[in-house]
């Protein structure tokens, strides 16, 4: 039995391995890619860069010059964090306020999360795009109150299972001890959701971060740029695209979200567990 055991663990672990080669192998030539010349990336897509292809960093220099990299990289940056930052706040009290006070509005506010969740993006985006339009939405601090919208789900529906999981006598305690419900949650129901934030804030700022359709139907592109919108502007006309400068801005896009995945990938396991908790 236990030989059976090893061998299956083996199998699994080499099936797992050769999974997770093939999905870093894109990434993999996206970076190796960005150190060729321009000619050598269509010609020779697939081999490290020798001496005669290498060209160091000039395809990121060009890629930043031509995007304005920087400007649409503080913008995308803006939007992540007010986005996470309210999606956190407002929907793990809604959680706690779903959870602790059973009556018919709080009933249909989880069956409309729930609904939110199976909604395709695309049955709304030419009436939300309107709308937001018209209601002066189309700027970076506009398009969070949009991006609430859409990550209201799935954070509500974790928070709920988290919020579960919470006796409710260390509430009452706090009660007892003279805390307010607005107290209570802030200084005793937040801390404990600790592991579900940042599973949730992990969860939305890769979203978030490399969302490309809804900034581009929203915001006014002529006077703000996400990183995903500003990387578009490197086709030419007639389907020409730099392909250097691309490959380069890729790669310094997605370092930012790595980094913070990297930081914060021991909590994903145990807020994803903690919400899965059945009432």
């Amino acid at each position: 039995m236990n030989v059976r055991k090893a061998k299956h663990g083996t199998l699994l672990t080499l099936v797992f391995s050769v999974i997770s080669i093939l999905y870093l192998y894109p990434i993999a030539l996206v970076v190796l890619n960005s150190f060729k010349k321009k000619a050598y990336i269509s010609k020779y897509p697939f081999k490290i860069p020798t001496e005669k292809m290498f060209v160091g960093f000039e395809n990121y220099v060009r890629g930043i010059e031509k995007t304005g990299l920087i400007p649409a990289f503080g913008w995308t940056l803006f939007i992540t964090v007010c986005s996470v930052a309210v999606i956190i706040l407002c929907c793990s009290m809604t959680a706690w306020y779903i959870e602790r006070v059973h009556i018919t509005i709080s009933s249909i506010i989880y069956i409309a999360c729930l609904i939110a969740m199976v909604v395709p993006f695309q049955m709304e985006m030419y009436t939300l795009s309107k709308i937001a339009n018209m209601l002066g939405l189309d700027t970076p601090w506009g398009i969070v109150i949009i991006y609430l919208g859409f990550g209201a789900g799935l954070a509500v529906f974790m928070f709920t299972g988290f919020v579960k999981s919470i006796p409710l006598e260390i509430e009452e305690a706090a009660m007892i001890d003279g805390c307010t419900p607005i107290q209570t949650y802030f200084q005793v129901v937040l801390p404990i959701m600790k592991p579900t934030c940042i599973t949730v804030a992990i969860l939305e700022a890769m979203w978030i971060w490399n969302d490309y359709l809804l900034p581009s139907l929203v915001l006014d592109t002529k006077k703000y740029k996400t990183l995903s919108i500003a990387i578009q502007y490197l086709k030419g006309g007639y389907g020409s695209i730099d392909m250097g400068a691309m490959m380069g801005v890729l790669v310094l896009s997605i370092i930012p979200i790595i980094i913070f995945y990297l930081a914060c990938q021991k909590y994903i396991i145990e807020g994803v567990v903690a919400g899965a908790v059945k009432g």
